[in-house]
Parts: structure tokens; sequence; C-alpha cells
């Protein structure tokens, strides 16, 4: 049975979207239709590829008859324009986090998908991922009680990536909070059960030379008692992915002895040539690599996001890329997961089943804003020095 065609729009040629790209054309049921990028070279790069039509603004590609739905991979900042824009021609949104950079702004964008009646799916997070999602079956299976507590921690070289000047600049949703907690945020929600009631922060910010946040450390208390610890730092030291045999985030293979290469690759740059040298390895620029290019797939394990421990009542579990460990009472053991034959896979099965059969995704803007409000206390608390209540959280879906 041929499936059906989602005809996707997508917003912003970038970073995010070279990441999703394995995904997009791994997945049969998506058709890459148009897409939409100021850069000209982005634009003609696309059109030479994908064979659709590119656009320079959203706007134009949403008014389109050519696609059904919009990837919004743009700058954080243009998130709740661009849904409007899709809500407006009564095109399906799938939104990278972070949803948007306030509040405001994520109530506005649940509200305009809910008048036009569009699906509304918020990712990717890392809690679409196939080993986190498995934890949380174990959780709902009810073998080891209830979760109590949760400790997450993850060390990556995040800072050190070549940044557009805004990445730095925390008020315009650069640093640590706006582009890395969401994924912690999430996993800690998906496996707590997701109704965090307070949480309390602090933030590092000791690079006066990338001064957005590089580190917070944060404590969430559930609605159901249980507790989270959450902790991150981007400044290129430690690394997390030493606790999963060195696969790296992405699901393949790091080799370990590139340790410092990031930092040592912007060495003493100014930031127009670090802007250049963004540019230039984004989608389009004379340095790009397609990701295919180095993605063998007998290589690829699921994607993760550092080291995270849930503590039920009877046992332990922590995801790895593999699988999940689990440690009851009285023996461990590990649970082998198949290696994923596309990236992300789940993100679409998400999306195209909001879509195609009118399933509630979990991943909605309710559960993204929820996720958000975690992170605007996290800089709230670190700011004011104090707990920060929470009003906006939700649930899980039933069976969940």
């Amino acid at each position: 049975m041929t499936p059906r065609k989602l005809r996707l729009g997508v917003a912003g040629l970038g970073r995010a979207f070279t990441i999703m790209l394995p995904t997009l054309l791994g997945d049969e049921r998506v058709t890459l239709a148009a897409g939409a990028d100021p850069r000209p070279e982005a634009r003609a790069r696309f059109e030479a590829d994908f064979g659709g039509k590119a656009h320079a603004d959203v706007e134009a590609m949403c008014a389109s008859n050519d696609i059904d739905a919009v990837y919004i991979s743009t700058p954080h900042q243009f998130h709740r324009a661009n849904l409007e824009s899709a809500a407006r021609h009564g095109k399906h949104a799938l939104v990278e986090k972070p949803m948007s950079l306030g509040l405001e702004d994520c109530a506005a964008m649940i509200a305009g998908a809910e008048r036009a009646g569009i699906t509304l799916v918020v990712g990717h997070s890392h809690s679409f991922d196939r080993p986190v999602a498995r934890a949380r079956e174990i959780v709902a299976a009810g073998a080891l009680g209830g979760v109590r507590m949760i400790n997450a921690m993850q060390f990556t070289d995040f800072l050190y990536r070549p940044r557009r000047p805004e990445e730095l600049m925390t008020d315009r949703g650069g640093g640590v909070i706006f582009n890395q907690a969401p994924h912690q945020v999430d996993n800690v929600r998906l496996i707590g059960g997701g109704r965090v009631r307070s949480v309390r922060a602090a933030t590092g910010a000791w690079d006066k030379a990338r001064g957005t946040e590089g580190a917070y450390s944060a404590f969430l208390n559930f609605e159901d008692g249980a507790f989270a610890s959450l902790a991150y730092s981007g400044y290129g030291h430690f690394d997390t992915d030493e606790f999963t045999g060195w696969i790296a985030e992405s699901g393949l293979p790091k080799d370990p002895e590139r340790y410092g290469a990031m930092r040592a690759a912007l060495g003493a740059v100014s930031e127009a040539a670090e802007l250049e040298l963004k540019n230039q390895q984004n989608f389009g620029g004379a340095r790009y690599t397609p990701p295919a290019a180095n993605a063998p797939s007998d290589a690829r394990r699921h994607q993760h996001f550092g080291l995270l421990v849930a503590s039920c009542e009877r046992g332990d579990l922590r995801p790895q890329p593999d699988g999940v460990w689990i440690y009851g009472d009285l023996e461990r053991r590990f649970e082998a997961l198949a290696p994923p034959r596309v990236p992300r896979a789940e993100v679409m099965d998400e999306f195209c089943g909001a879509v195609f059969e009118g399933k509630k995704p979990l991943h909605d803007g309710a559960w993204a804003m929820a996720t958000m409000e975690v992170c605007f206390a996290i800089l709230q608390s670190a700011r004011e020095n104090r707990e920060i209540t929470l009003a906006h959280q939700c649930g899980l879906p039933p069976g969940l």
C-alpha cells in the first residue's frame, strides 16, 4: 500500500534543518516540496537538491498550494510569526524547540493553531527518542512503582560551536537555557509524569567572550512529590558521551581524540569571521557537508541527551543509545532496542499520525509551553535567587 505523502515546506534552511534532513529524506511519507530562507545560496541549493520551489520569505511559501505542512526551523524569535503564517493559510506545523521566547507567544501560538484547525507539534526534543519513551513505558507498566527521583546530566562543547551574534545573547534566545534545556526538561517531564510544581536553579556564564549562559543546575519538584536534579554544561571540557560508549548525541560514533577540536577551530577569530564560518557550514554554504555523507546506517544508534537515571520505588532506569538498563531489587538487566532505520523517525510518526489519522500528539502546544515554563523559571530563579512556582503545567495522556 502506497503511503500518503505529506508535502512539507521548510521554513529556515539552517542548522536545525540540516540535522533533521536525514529524517525527512528517509521517511517515505514526506516530500520536501518547498523551502524558505533569506539566503540565496540556500535557496539555490534546495531547488537543485530537492526540486521544490524555494522562497525568500516564509509567508510566500505558506501561501502556496504546493505544501500541506510547514517545518519551522527558523531562529527562535521568528517561531510565533512563522506559525501565524502557517495557520493563516491552513498549513499544519512542526515547530523546532524552543517553542518560543515567552509564555505569551506560546499561548498565542496554541490559540492560533486551534482557531485555524491545524496540527501543532513541537520537536525535535530528545523525549521523542525511543530509549526515553521506553523508560516511560516501563514506568507506566507499574512493576517498579512510581517515579520518585530523576537525575539528568549533560556536558558538551555547545558554547564553542560557530554562532551568530544573537545566539550568544540570552534576551534573543541564545545560550543553553533556550537551546539545550528544553531537551533535558522534556525528558524528565515525560518520565516523571509531566506536572512540575516548582523550580529552583542557578546558571553559569563564566566565559566573558561568550557572555550568555553556558551552564545551569536546576531542582524540579513535581506535583506528586517526585523530584529531579538537572545539570548541564556547554563549556567543552568533560564530555558525558564518555558514559555512552562514545556514541554522540546524534546517535553516531564520536572520536574522543578530537577533544577540544571545536574550541580550537574558533580560536581567536572575530565575530564577523565566526559568522562567516557558520554561514559556510550551513546548507548552501561553501563548506556544507550533506549529513548522509557521514552517517552510515550500520553505525547508527538512537539519539540521546547524556546521562539520565530515573529512580522508582522498586528500581532504577537508565536509557542508553541502544536500550534501557533496568536495575531491580534483586537483578539488573539490559533491554536492547533495535537501532533506528531512520533517525528521529518518532517525530514524523507523531506528526503524520496527527495530520493523517487525527491522533492527539503528545508533543503538542500545551506540552511544549509547559516545558518552556520550566526553562523560563530556570532563568528567573537564577536571576532572583528564589524558588519559582509554576502555573501552566500539563500531564501525560491516559495510558502513558
